[in-house]
């Protein structure tokens, strides 16, 4: 197995470039990565001590921030090296201000592996949620490397606990310890002889309780919204536009909506403004405008949308209409916002939780939609104890950020700093 993984991967890596020409983001992938061994020689100084993060993309990369806001607090002697898989977390965070190297991730081949730690030579390693790379993680423990993986999330029907997952069990076994998000992930880890784990919950409940502490206020929405009851999609597809431009377009009542779109392209923002009957306006013209005039408002940039739900009376989170993935809910529910989602939903824990607590709301249908957002527009007292279902789950499930500092601050190297 490891033998064609080997050359699965091999042969990705020169497959890649060939049809990169016509995907955008492929485009980025290998594009990327061309110049990743060069950046990490021109920027990795061998005096320093670099603790490596990998995330995937952006949700990783959320749920590292809070170990990596307490690391440079706790032990500012080490250096922060991020690598990203995707080209959305790296083209959105590559120059955030914590970490001191940013670049992709080098495909998981063993020469690639073993030229990376070469270079790195990382005091610890901390893979976020789910990133297994065999190869990596092979070379992470020849090199005596501890390696964490943090937030943890696993599910029964993962390779790693099928009959034929043996070889990615072996790339499990290299990790040093496991900090995972719930009682099954620690069960299923127990149930193929990996006890060296912590439930420790997930960092990403941190993250967001931390942002109700923070300055949110946007005179531009403070502007637009003008006291009147609000709507905040985030992080829409097209899928999520059937669901909800419907009821935007239909409703009597007095509301106001900010879309923010998960592509910001200008021919899907072109598309979504065909499908609105309403008065809209885009965040780049407000400028010079009476934005209280509007109905609707397109977030047509990026770094604003946890802040935005700070205003939002009632929340829709996207990517769950559709296939590609439920972004976060956490973000709103932190301001005990209620929220409503789309139909697919299954893999994602914190949504099924938040759900059975009445939280939240599954909408399968734009009917749904229209009838859940009626609810929670016309029923104050229904939707502000929503609301604070969604305000207390998340105060009732901080800490995972503490768990992983608790276990570092009793490591030799960490204790000689602190």
């Amino acid at each position: 197995m490891r033998a064609l993984y080997n050359l699965t991967t091999k042969i990705a890596e020169r497959a890649l470039p060939l049809v990169a020409s016509f995907n955008e983001k492929l485009k980025l992938f290998t594009e990327g990565r061309k110049s990743v061994f060069t950046e990490l020689e021109a920027k990795i100084n061998p005096k320093e001590e670099y603790l490596w993060f990998h995330a995937a993309s952006l949700g990783e990369f959320e749920q590292a921030l809070p170990i990596i806001e307490e690391i440079k607090k706790d032990f500012p002697k080490f250096r922060i090296l991020i690598t990203f898989f995707s080209p959305s977390g790296y083209e959105n965070k590559k120059n955030h201000p914590l970490a001191d190297v940013i670049t992709y991730l080098p495909l998981d081949t063993r020469k690639n592996a073993k030229r990376f730690l070469a270079l790195v030579q990382p005091k610890m390693a901390f893979f976020i949620k789910y990133e297994i790379w065999p190869n990596f993680l092979s070379e992470l423990k020849k090199r005596g490397i501890r390696t964490l993986l943090v937030s943890g999330a696993f599910r029964e029907n993962q390779i790693y606990f099928k009959a034929y997952g043996d070889f990615m069990r072996k790339a499990l076994s290299n990790f040093d310890h496991f900090f995972v998000q719930n009682k099954k992930s620690r069960d299923l880890l127990k149930s193929i002889g990996l006890n060296n784990t912590t439930l420790s919950g997930d960092t990403r409940f941190d993250r967001v309780s931390r942002q109700i502490q923070h300055n949110n206020k946007l005179d531009f929405a403070e502007e637009f919204i003008n006291n009147t009851t609000c709507l905040v999609a985030g992080s829409t597809w097209p899928e999520d536009d059937d669901l909800i431009i419907p009821f935007i377009n239909a409703t009597s009542e007095k509301l106001k909506v900010i879309i923010a779109p998960h592509e910001i392209k200008e021919e899907k923002l072109k598309a979504l403004e065909k499908r609105i009957t309403k008065k809209y306006i885009r965040y780049s013209k407000r400028e010079h405008e009476d934005l209280k005039s509007y109905d609707i408002l397109i977030l047509d940039t990026i770094g604003l949308l946890g802040k935005v739900y700070s205003y939002a009376d009632i929340a829709y989170v996207g990517g769950a209409a559709g296939t590609t993935g439920l972004h976060n809910i956490l973000e709103p529910a932190t301001f005990g916002t209620p929220v409503v989602i789309g139909k697919n939903y299954k893999n994602f824990p914190e949504a099924i939780k938040l759900r059975q607590l009445a939280g939240l709301f599954v909408a399968a249908s734009s009917n749904e939609f229209s009838n859940i957002s009626n609810k929670l527009i016309t029923d104050r007292s229904f939707r502000e104890k929503t609301g604070m279902i969604a305000g207390h789950f998340i105060n009732s499930n901080t800490g995972a950020t503490h768990s992983v500092m608790k276990y570092l601050k009793n490591l030799p190297d960490f204790a000689k700093v602190s």
